[in-house]
């Protein structure tokens, strides 16, 4: 078969079996996918092409299997404008989108205890404002002429099996600081003075405290959980007891000082 015969030859989906159109084909190490199941994967995920059918297919099976987890989750607290971090602090689980319905988009449900990082990284824009010369030409000011703005990027790292960062942008645009006017470099706005910015960076430095601090509790609770069970003589009933989650007697409910 020539090189234009195997260009226009039919494809078929190794995951579900559809066929696959001209532009639809999504390249796996050993097959192909249609656009149908590519959406489905995570939206953090990025090693399609390096993915076998088989792993491709045991994270379809893992995101079937996330439905359940967000059909449970209950949202108690929203961070963000746009793409959202929301927390269901009861369960100890959070999720990162921009979606308004959540079993639609199927998000990944983490828990606290995956996160191993998270970074607000503040990138800074400087554009040089050109005039014309006498001959048209465009040339610098004198001084340099600048217009300052700021972007705020959230990186998240994660221990998962398809993903280890979520990464995404907190503004919609670029937040300028001098509201379009080109300054000298030497009167550079001090960014921290603009309102939008230090909205932008609250909200960035609350994302980083919570998910840092919830990663820590998450810590503290698995070691609690993992340490040797000591028994005690409970003081109010006298019995041998192994204190309960709560640190209560298991016999007669009372809260012991462990």
């Amino acid at each position: 078969m020539g090189f234009f015969g195997k260009m226009f030859e039919k494809k078929v989906c190794a995951i579900c079996g559809a066929e696959i159109g001209m532009l639809g084909n999504r390249k796996l190490e050993d097959g192909n996918m249609c656009k149908a199941c590519e959406a489905k994967l995570s939206p953090w995920f990025n090693e399609r092409r390096s993915s076998t059918v088989k792993q491709i297919e045991e994270q379809l099976t893992y995101r079937e299997e996330n439905k359940q987890a967000v059909a449970v989750f209950r949202t108690t607290r929203s961070l963000g404008k746009y793409t959202k971090v929301l927390l269901d602090e009861d369960a100890g689980n959070f999720v990162v989108t921009s979606a308004r319905d959540l079993v639609e988009a199927n998000p990944d449900v983490l828990s606290f205890s995956q996160v191993t990082g998270c970074e607000l990284k503040i990138e800074e824009d400087s554009t040089e404002e050109m005039t014309e010369d006498k001959d048209g030409r465009s040339v610098s000011y004198n001084p340099p002429r600048y217009t300052y703005s700021y972007d705020f990027d959230i990186m998240i790292r994660v221990n998962h099996p398809y993903f280890d960062e979520i990464s995404f942008r907190l503004n919609s645009s670029s937040v300028e600081t001098t509201n379009g006017i080109a300054v000298p470099a030497n009167r550079k706005p001090i960014p921290t003075r603009s309102m939008e910015y230090k909205e932008y960076a609250r909200i960035g430095q609350e994302i980083k405290e919570i998910l840092t601090t919830g990663w820590q509790k998450a810590r503290e609770k698995e070691i609690a959980a993992a340490a040797p069970k000591v028994t005690i003589n409970c003081p109010y009933c006298g019995a041998p007891t192994i204190p309960d989650d709560a640190g209560c007697c298991e016999y007669c409910g009372s809260a012991l000082e462990v």
